[in-house]
């Protein structure tokens, strides 16, 4: 992954193929523990070929959602979070 230095928070629109009918994704920079990466990568390129035919991507969108639908379970009744009235802030988070 590569990093950015965009004052977005390094997420940016990705315009969608034309060719394409998948939905539209957004490209979003974060960082990562080295060894977190390196699993991650050597995952995907063993699990690249049929019949998983298992992208990057794809492994850290479905690992979101898991994690999403457990925090919701847990924090939220099931429910779905309320919008956020503003962006992320950039930076480290504030101690509790």
């Amino acid at each position: 992954m590569q990093a950015s230095h965009a004052g977005n928070l390094g997420v940016s629109n990705v315009k969608e193929d034309s060719a394409s009918k998948r939905p539209g994704k957004v490209r979003a920079t974060l960082y990562l523990p080295p060894d977190l990466l390196d699993e991650a990568r050597n995952a995907t390129v063993f699990l690249a070929g049929y019949p998983l035919r298992l992208t990057l991507t794809r492994l850290v969108e479905q690992a979101l959602r898991v994690e999403i639908e457990r925090l919701k379970q847990a924090h939220n009744r099931g429910d779905d979070f309320p919008p956020r009235s503003e962006e992320l802030k950039g930076g480290r988070p504030i101690a509790a």
